[in-house]
């Protein structure tokens, strides 16, 4: 049985938006992982997992 994809989930300090990065993407994004993809601004961790109830309210970054 599989989980699914992981993901890592943030929000921007400076817009607000609410973003999700696959763990899987990490080495391709490098530096910019984790960053918001409008503002450019590192996120705030929030929680790390599969798929979450509130999954949908965050934008995934691809």
């Amino acid at each position: 049985m599989t989980w699914g994809p992981s993901f890592m989930y943030y929000h921007c300090p400076k817009c607000g938006k609410k973003f999700k990065y696959a763990l899987d993407l990490m080495t391709e994004f490098g530096l910019d992982f984790g960053k918001c993809p409008d503002c450019g601004v590192p996120g705030v961790y929030e929680k790390d997992g599969a798929r979450t109830k509130d999954d949908y309210l965050y934008d995934e970054v691809e």
